[in-house]
């Protein structure tokens, strides 16, 4: 029985969630808990339909649907939004519209405007950087279903529709697409004012009630007529439900002129589903091209079995045979004559230049660590649902702050290992240094969307929410974190530092620095390169991307990929008799985060149709604190797993 109390669903939430995901291990795609409890209705409940902001792939600039002279209710009322939503630039009110559960509708009438060069202008600005219209039904998005040429493939949902078309019109007698037009130098702009809903229902034969599964849309352009002069009884005599003609093309479509009146209409269809509440996102979820996942995994782990063998050979073969030839050793004069990376014992942990540097980002990646650790998990387990719009990134904000803590004992802890005695010091710039760059960025952009007049623009209110939550509560956790680290006893080295540095012999042309450390960050990249794609398809496509199943057995791929190329050219730098690699363990993974952010340009020239110089500064924008968050968190993975394994080694010998 699928219609259980409010109480059940919420009790057995959790236990179904353990269940599935053991399924989730098996097949690595995700699920998701509906996220809100549902709700029922009878035949003739009102529905709230509301509306959403306007949003373009090109331009990548949201903007309030009021910003256009749609119709509009005569109180228009905000709906409470959240941090994440705020910050994507979402802006939901209410809407004029009227609908009635199971009761279908034909040619409604919702308002009649008269364009002035304005707002004629205004429209055909929106409609020529092609802006769609984001509505929501019982918190479900509005879809507008595309079926596929080719037989057998499931319906692809574009996610609101288009405000209106450009071309010059040819007169097919079907719904007005891209394709009814033949584009020439005389453009004219089209926009759609007739809209056919659908809404989806699932009933309860029992109760008689019904809950919602489903809302489409197919928009029409058409230029209505009507006899005599207008008023609120006036019938359309191209779409009058008396006499059952409605609209099903759009032969003679609205164009968009200064002077020239627009009618807007509205028909509601309801059609009886099948797909239960439960699984009522599962069509928009809809995962076609699972196999290229299926390839992307099998392609990363290829690179783990390499490194994977690569670091058994070094540990099993080559350490194993060092180490009892080095405890082996009797004589002084065969002491004397050790080589490779135990000649370097007196100096490898040796504190680094920069070393407060080191300790803060550090911090700073074990912060993020944290963040995207228990981030996955929670969308693993489905408890971060597409209908919670904005609980995504509202739940990777609060966990950036919470885990604060540990970012402090990290970098604290480290600091203690290099002698240092200042851990407030350190404990502010942990706090203070990636937030700081990524907030300078992100108010830069900000005030660009702010001067487009865009709803994406973040208001002063949330900014002073995020500049409180950073101090009020990031700040004084790192500085707790800090403290504990700090009483902690300080990490002991396994050999003695030399007082005198050793000289660093001249090195082999691909033992250099820069060269190692950029090779370093290339089979790291290669291993998420494909999963990336699809992410950044989601973020600057408008598309929605749930397959936190693949995403997570690619981040643990990720881990450890660049910890296995990281003591893989650690070992060869300190075989060469080159003690310098705290750093250079850093830089090593994290140079990944370069070859991120050049995919991300090859991206924007090859997959976007961004024109605009503040939408193109908007993406490089955004896409550099990415690639910036992506190296502090690969760098810290490589720095602890070199960290790690030179603690190991030299261990393991016996040192006079």
């Amino acid at each position: 029985m699928e219609y259980r109390s409010r109480s059940i669903y919420k009790s057995t939430s959790i236990m179904i969630s353990a269940i599935l995901f053991l399924s989730l291990i098996h097949t690595s795609h995700c699920f998701y808990l509906p996220g809100v409890a549902p709700e029922d209705f009878q035949k003739g409940d009102p529905l709230k339909v509301k509306v959403n902001k306007l949003t373009s792939i090109k331009t990548q600039l949201p903007y309030s649907y009021y910003s256009l002279p749609f119709c509009s209710p005569k109180k228009i009322v905000d709906s409470a939004e959240n941090l994440g939503e705020v910050l994507r630039g979402d802006r939901i009110e209410n809407s004029p519209y009227v609908f009635k559960m199971r009761e279908p509708q034909m040619c409604s009438v919702l308002c009649r405007i008269t364009l002035d060069a304005k707002t004629a202008k205004q429209f055909k600005e929106k409609i020529d950087d092609e802006y769609r219209v984001n509505m929501i039904l019982d918190n479900l998005p509005l879809v507008v279903p595309i079926r596929r040429l080719d037989q057998g493939s499931p319906t692809v949902y574009q996610l609101g529709y288009h405000v209106g078309l450009k071309g010059q019109y040819t007169g097919l007698p079907c719904m007005l697409t891209f394709s009814d037009y033949v584009q020439s130098k005389e453009e004219k702009i089209f926009i759609h004012n007739h809209l056919a809903f659908t809404v989806k229902y699932h009933k309860d034969p029992q109760t008689d009630s019904a809950r919602i599964v489903g809302f489409e849309v197919k928009p029409y352009s058409i230029k209505h007529e009507y006899e005599g002069k207008w008023s609120e009884n006036t019938r359309l005599t191209t779409c009058d439900p008396h006499t059952k003609r409605t609209v099903v093309n759009s032969n003679t479509p609205q164009e968009v002129e200064a002077n020239k009146e627009i009618i807007f209409t509205y028909d509601v269809e309801y059609q009886e589903s099948d797909v239960k509440w439960a699984s009522r996102w599962d069509a928009y979820l809809l995962m076609s091209d699972d196999q290229i996942h299926w390839f992307s995994i099998v392609n990363s782990l290829m690179i783990v079995l390499f490194l994977s063998g690569m670091v058994a050979m070094i540990m099993l073969r080559t350490l194993y045979r060092d180490i009892s030839k080095y405890n082996e050793l009797e004589t002084q004069e065969e002491a004397q004559e050790e080589t490779g990376w135990k000649l370097v014992h007196g100096d490898v942990f040796r504190p680094p230049s920069n070393s407060d540097l080191l300790c803060v980002y550090v911090g700073t990646g074990i912060q993020f660590l944290g963040m995207v650790l228990v981030t996955m998990i929670f969308a693993v387990f489905g408890f971060l649902s597409p209908s919670n719009r904005g609980g995504l990134m509202t739940a990777m904000l609060l966990l950036w702050v919470f885990m604060g803590i540990f970012a402090g004992y990290a970098s604290s802890r480290l600091y203690k290992m290099f002698k240092g005695t200042e851990w407030k010091k350190i404990s502010l710039k942990t706090a203070c240094l990636f937030p700081g760059i990524a907030f300078v960025i992100f108010f830069v952009l900000n005030a660009l969307i702010w001067g487009q007049k865009s709803s994406g623009a973040v208001p002063f209110g949330t900014m002073f929410a995020l500049v409180v939550m950073w101090f009020g509560i990031s700040v004084p956790l790192v500085f707790v974190g800090g403290y504990i680290g700090f009483k902690k006893p300080a990490i002991e080295d396994p050999v003695k530092t030399n007082k005198i540095p050793r000289q660093i012999p001249e090195q082999a042309w691909y033992m250099n620095p820069i060269f190692s450390i950029l090779i370093g960050g290339i089979l790291p990249f290669g291993a998420v390169f494909i999963e990336l794609f699809f992410i950044l398809t989601s973020i600057w496509l408008n598309q929605f991307y749930y397959i936190f199943g693949f995403l997570f057995l690619v981040f643990i791929i990720l881990l450890i990929t660049c910890a296995e190329i990281t003591i893989v050219l650690c070992y060869f730098q300190l075989c060469s008799e080159d003690y310098l690699w705290w750093w250079r363990s850093y830089l090593t993974s994290g140079s990944s985060a370069l070859y991120l952010f050049l995919y991300a340009t090859f991206y924007f020239f090859t997959k976007l149709e961004i024109t605009k110089l503040v939408s193109g500064m908007l993406y490089f924008g955004y896409m550099l604190i990415a690639s910036y968050a992506f190296f502090v968190l690969t760098g810290t993975i490589g720095f602890y797993a070199c960290f790690w394994f030179t603690r190991l080694i030299y261990s393991s010998v016996k040192i006079d």
